[in-house]
């Protein structure tokens, strides 16, 4: 037997002893410990406690058992107690099946989000067989979900408020965390004027005063959140009672006043007075009284009074409510302004509100006599004059006078009549227009002007007039007039009683409703070589009219003009006295560059191959090729062959033409060396596209004595002649390709036989 396999069947011997051994004990597991965090690159220090947020939460636990060995269907499970160490509903927080094997390894877990407190502690425990290590020792864990300061509030409030609060009279008041979810599962620290209290709950009722304030206890995690709350200062006092001594009455009549007056007084208060809750006075000291005044609008209302000072609660007292004890009204039912005719007669009238109502009637501020009742009466054109009544109610609550507004009367010397134009109107831009009576004013002896339009406008008999002359049917105060027949000039006479009026003259000259148009041939002008016509089918036969370029009259004649300029174009027709335009044609000047290619310069491609090449800017397109036979009307060419090509686009009437140059690529230089030796490869001198096979480039070769040898134009690669003879090895020439301006090409040429 060898070494190896000895040493082999005693390790197999041994195991199975050591098998047999476990197999009288039970598998240990020990108690859990932390360890550093094994996340790549790991870590060398273990957690003492988990503060765990969004931002970071993996941790990990190392664990260690002994044989013997648990069975293959086993898993090991780590578990978390709750706060205080209490296992009894354990929370998993990972497990691993693949260590049955491995008898130290690690857990790596996340702290749950409801973790908060100081007393946590860890198991593992195996499900095959059921074992369960000892519990590790206790740790503070925390999963800092909240990290911005917290909001208080006294209990109540909608918010923090003014961050004040009171405490009078001994009672107390509570203080609450809002606007938190879950606001009740977290333990808190409160702190009054900076000194922690043992409550630890979500709210505290409070009595002293002091700045009050919290925060989410985090325990020996308190440093890693920021959860500090605004303050609220609680400031402590006494109530006095401030209330309003009853007035001496609470209903006024206008111009009446009343004193209001605090039942605290002369103790070196401050005093706010308040209406519908509103301040109307600045804190004053000593400020006790406050007078309402029922000349002033609005003056009923809520009133209190608000108190504080040194060692006081800030105070406010019950409402007194002030009312006013009403006046009356009275109010004109005519017009303002009436005219008194010959023979008619003229009613005046009020109403009022008054209870018990005497009434008065006034003419230019003197009493009329007799005149007692709610209306009066006027009958004669002497009774002019400027009318008001006065309302006196003896019997209510309030006894007052109160006057109308006035009413004018006129009896007129004569009339006025304006009109106007009652719709947007431009002379020889509208096509419609309406006149009506705008103002009718009674004129007095004096001069003077009253407008009496809307007493008087259905009293008056109209007739209209078109230069003069009655129109027709049109005895209404307005007149609507939409075709250019009615074009003139527009009056109205009124006539009421004795009385006539004739207005101004209105002159209307409308715009025949008709559209005149024209259109050309072409929109671009080509030059003077290309003529455009523009042309109308409106028949101008007898007409007058102009035709205009850029606003200038070009005295042309007929219903159609031919030009060869760029500009704005438009004929203008004269209808009933107006200027009837046409549309305008603007011819644009022919822009060449706008036909491009996408392309510039010589179109080269390897011969056998193939390149297209693209136009824009053009409405047609028509590609010749140097036999002058059109190969394309596309925008765009393929080329498959050298040569010149033409393109010719047309823009409106107008043709562009661009040249375009095709060449095969070059795709080998000039050679320098050949061997003539009659093999077939490399026997002749074969030069490039670009100078053989071309009538304009001749190619000259010389012998090493500078003696001319070979002398062709369109060369066809056929040097050297079979019939030639190298005497030596490796014989130089020399070579020159030019056209007729230049010299394109020079160099040597190596023969090899």
């Amino acid at each position: 037997m060898s070494r190896n396999l000895l040493t082999h069947f005693r390790f197999i011997i041994g195991a199975a002893l050591m098998l047999g051994c476990f197999q009288l004990t039970a598998q240990t597991l020990n108690k859990p410990v932390p360890a550093p965090n094994q996340t790549p690159p790991p870590g060398s220090t273990a957690w003492n406690k988990a503060c765990a947020s969004a931002s970071f939460n993996d941790y990990w636990v190392n664990f260690t058992w002994n044989p013997p060995l648990v069975n293959g269907d086993n898993e090991f499970i780590l578990e978390l107690s709750d706060a205080s160490g209490n296992f009894s509903d354990a929370v998993e927080l990972a497990k691993d099946a693949s260590k049955n094997l491995v008898f130290d390894f690690y857990f790596q877990f996340t702290v749950p989000t409801n973790i908060r407190g100081e007393g946590y502690k860890f198991r593992v425990r195996s499900t095959s067989p059921a074992r369960t290590s000892p519990a590790s020792d206790a740790f503070p864990m925390y999963y800092i979900d909240v990290n911005s300061g917290l909001t208080i509030r006294p209990q109540g409030q909608a918010d923090f408020g003014d961050g004040t609060a009171q405490v009078c009279d001994g009672n107390s008041i509570t203080l609450e965390v809002y606007n938190l979810p879950n606001a009740d599962t977290y333990q808190y620290n409160w702190y009054r004027s900076g000194s922690p209290l043992a409550e630890k709950s979500n709210r505290i009722t409070v009595s002293a005063d002091g700045m009050y304030n919290v925060e989410i206890d985090y325990g020996a995690c308190s440093g890693s959140g920021n959860t500090l709350s605004n303050i609220i200062d609680v400031t402590t006092g006494s109530s006095l009672g401030i209330e309003i001594d009853p007035p001496a009455k609470t209903n006024l009549c206008s111009g009446e006043t009343v004193d209001l007056v605090a039942n605290i007084t002369g103790a070196g208060i401050t005093y706010v007075w308040y209406k519908d809750g509103a301040a109307v006075t600045l804190p004053t000291i000593d400020d006790d009284t406050y007078t309402v005044d029922a000349s002033v609008s609005g003056f009923a209302g809520d009133y209190q009074v608000e108190i504080f000072g040194s060692g006081l609660c800030v105070e406010r007292s019950p409402a007194m409510t002030i009312t006013s004890a009403g006046g009356f009204t009275v109010t004109r039912d005519n017009p303002a302004n009436l005219v008194l005719l010959p023979s008619q007669t003229v009613t005046l009238n009020v109403t009022t509100t008054a209870m018990t109502p005497l009434y008065q009637w006034y003419k230019d501020g003197a009493p009329v006599a007799g005149a007692t009742g709610s209306s009066l009466d006027l009958t004669d054109v002497s009774d002019a004059g400027t009318y008001h009544a006065e309302v006196t109610d003896s019997a209510g609550p309030c006894p007052a006078v109160v006057s109308s507004t006035t009413t004018n009367v006129v009896a007129p010397a004569s009339f006025e009549v304006l009109v106007s134009y009652a719709t947007p109107y431009t002379a020889c831009e509208s096509t419609s227009i309406a006149l009506e009576v705008s103002t009718i004013n009674a004129v007095d002896g004096g001069g003077g002007k009253t407008d009496v339009t809307s007493s008087l406008l259905a009293s008056f008999t109209w007739q209209w007039e078109k230069d003069g002359t009655a129109v027709t049917g049109e005895t209404a105060s307005t007149i609507s007039l939409t075709n250019v027949a009615e074009n003139g000039s527009y009056r109205i006479r009124g006539q009421l009683d004795s009385y006539n009026a004739t207005s101004a003259n209105r002159s209307v000259q409308l715009l025949v409703n008709e559209t005149l148009s024209i259109s050309s041939t072409s929109l671009v002008s080509c030059g003077p070589s290309e003529i455009i016509t523009i042309s109308t089918t409106t028949d101008l036969s007898g007409e007058t009219y102009q035709w205009l370029r850029n606003g200038t009259d070009l005295g042309l004649s007929g219903g159609s003009m031919a030009i060869t300029e760029a500009g704005t174009y438009q004929l203008v027709l004269e209808r009933s006295g107006c200027p009837l335009k046409s549309n305008e044609v603007v011819i644009a000047p022919l822009d060449e560059s706008a036909i491009t290619l996408d392309i510039s310069g010589t179109v080269v491609f390897p011969e056998g191959g193939s390149r297209t090449v693209n136009a824009s800017g053009g409405e047609t397109y028509r590609w010749y090729d140097s036999n002058n036979a059109e190969v394309s009307t596309s925008s765009s060419m393929t080329f498959t062959e050298e040569g010149s090509y033409l393109l010719i686009a047309t823009v409106g009437s107008c043709e562009v033409s661009r040249n375009v140059s095709v060449e095969y690529l070059e795709t080998f230089k000039v050679p320098n060396v050949i061997s003539a030796n009659g093999d077939g490869i490399n026997d002749l001198w074969v030069l490039p596209n670009s100078y053989s096979n071309k009538a304009d480039v001749r190619v000259t070769i010389y012998n090493e004595r500078g003696e001319e040898i070979f002398n062709q134009n369109n060369y066809q690669n056929n040097w050297p002649e079979s019939s030639r003879v190298f005497p030596r090895q490796n014989m130089v020439f020399f070579y020159k390709i030019k056209n007729a301006d230049a010299v394109l090409k020079q160099g040597t040429i190596t023969v090899i036989r």
